[in-house]
């Protein structure tokens, strides 16, 4: 049967990968969601915590729009 989660039990593939990138440039989660929201992403400070938990689901919208902000391929954040 299929599951729509990671073999981990987590709801998205790519919140490990975000934390590490958001770490590497040094920004807090609300520095982050500031800086997506400018870019047109609508997502606070709470949203990013859960995605990097893996507790929150990501459209493709999103994925795509972490992909330009960090300049990496939407490969590169989903590598588990």
């Amino acid at each position: 049967m299929f599951s729509n989660r990671s073999d981990e039990g987590k709801n998205n593939l790519c919140g490990r990968r975000l934390a590490e990138l958001r770490k590497e440039r040094g920004l807090s989660q609300r520095a982050l969601a500031d800086a997506l929201q400018l870019t047109g992403l609508d997502l606070d400070k709470n949203a990013i915590q859960r995605i990097e938990a893996g507790k929150r689901f990501v459209t493709d919208i999103e994925l795509a729009a972490f992909s330009r902000f960090f300049q990496v391929s939407c490969d590169v954040l989903l590598e588990a």
